[in-house]
């Protein structure tokens, strides 16, 4: 199936093939999930929580930052794409999550669970409330925060730096300002953050 193998495919341009540049790939505000100290080496990845292929690759993610906690920053970036019914409202559950300080918990708790509420069509707003109260977030103000400007605005900023990137697909990888050009195993992760700690 065609949505399926969209994350699979493999771009190579350069975000310097792009007119915007490679610092839209991170800004101040962007989401920083590991971080390291001395700012050599920067994952970027362009993600749909509902996207099966970024629900593949979560396992590889994270088992790369817990070998390189402290030697790389990997930043996340929501990429919602319009195929997948509840990709845009999983995006804004962990941007209200995040408003509380809690996106890492609302970001693994949607991927950990991605196949309980991923891939249908009806609506999974409520599940996301119930991830929410499970982290013990303020319910209230979670469900103020999913419908508020600040919000959409995170969203539609990732999107439109996704989009000037050249970003197609999910997963899309940048590893300082470059396009990965490989399928986002942890083998292919590994040896472009492996090459680019050695630079």
């Amino acid at each position: 199936m065609l949505v399926g193998l969209v994350g699979l495919f493999v771009y190579v341009e350069s975000a310097g093939d792009n007119p915007s540049g490679s610092a839209d790939l991170v800004t101040a505000d962007s989401h920083r999930l590991s971080e390291a100290s001395d700012g050599r080496v920067t994952l970027v990845e362009f993600l749909d929580f509902e996207c099966p292929s970024c629900g593949q690759a979560f396992p590889a993610v994270e088992q790369l930052r817990e070998e390189y906690d402290g030697r790389i920053t990997y930043v996340v970036r929501n990429f919602p794409l319009p195929m997948h019914r509840n990709a845009e409202n999983a995006a804004k559950a962990a941007e209200a999550a995040g408003l509380q300080g809690k996106f890492e918990e609302m970001y693994l708790q949607l991927f950990r669970n991605q196949q309980s509420w991923g891939g249908g069509q009806d609506d999974r707003a409520e599940t996301f409330v119930d991830y929410a109260r499970q982290l013990g977030l303020d319910v209230e103000r979670f469900t103020s925060d999913l419908a508020g400007a600040e919000v959409e605005r995170r969203v539609r900023t990732d999107v439109a730096a996704g989009e000037a990137a050249r970003v197609i697909g999910t997963p899309t990888f940048f590893l300082n300002g470059e396009r990965i050009s490989a399928p986002p195993s942890y083998q292919a992760l590994k040896d472009a953050v492996d090459n680019a700690l050695a630079g």
